[in-house]
């Protein structure tokens, strides 16, 4: 082969590899520097039973309870405001938007009385804002749960199992009790974003027990 020739053919290959490896290079960074999207805050939805019995009225004088404003669970850093909630369109506990405050089901009891209450919260981020319950999964046994009514008095709670359920799963259980007893159960998502649902493949319920 000619000189001319290698040296023509040498150079077609610097023409084509210079251009193909600089576009290579632009396409990693743009990999490693691109923003990632975060996965989006998710309504914690689970279905209440058609009907939950209230607290039993008795011959003898019960003081009132008042409705919830405010949920404190310093072992997570919470201290959430409280919105009255009831059921969505799709028959699911509703929830408030924003996702650093906490839904009250209002259809069942309140914390303190009878039965079983339930508040709920997201999980997730959102514009780079966690969600108020993003660490309720790290609650242990014996761990404390506070509310404070309307009226301002504070009624304690401390925790005493958590359980995963599936969306579709019955959870009578997280609404109701028959033991007589008072109990707050709090209700987020966990597990694996599904993006064509938009929502995760879990619920988490803490279960607690009123002391105070």
């Amino acid at each position: 082969m000619h000189q001319r020739q290698k040296r023509a053919l040498q150079n077609l290959f610097i023409g084509i590899a210079v251009p193909l490896l600089s576009f290579c290079a632009t396409l990693v960074l743009l990999y490693i520097f691109a923003p990632r999207q975060q996965v989006p805050v998710s309504i914690a939805a689970i279905t209440p039973p058609a009907t939950i019995p209230m607290t039993t009225p008795r011959a003898t004088v019960v003081a009132t309870i008042a409705a919830p404003v405010q949920l404190t669970i310093k072992d997570i850093n919470v201290a959430a405001s409280v919105n009255p909630v009831g059921i969505n369109s799709m028959g699911d506990m509703d929830i408030d938007d924003d996702p650093t405050q906490v839904a009250w089901y209002k259809l069942g009891p309140k914390p303190g009385e009878e039965g079983s209450a339930v508040i709920a919260g997201h999980y997730g981020w959102k514009a780079g804002v966690g969600s108020v319950f993003n660490e309720l999964h790290t609650l242990e046994k014996g761990d404390k749960v506070s509310t404070v009514g309307e009226d301002g008095a504070m009624k304690t709670f401390v925790v005493t199992r958590s359980e995963v359920y599936a969306p579709d799963q019955d959870a009578t259980n997280v609404f109701r009790s028959d033991d007589g007893k008072a109990h707050l159960n709090l209700v987020t998502c966990q597990g694996t974003w599904n993006n064509t649902v938009q929502t995760y493949s879990e619920r988490l319920v803490v279960f607690t027990d009123f002391v105070q």
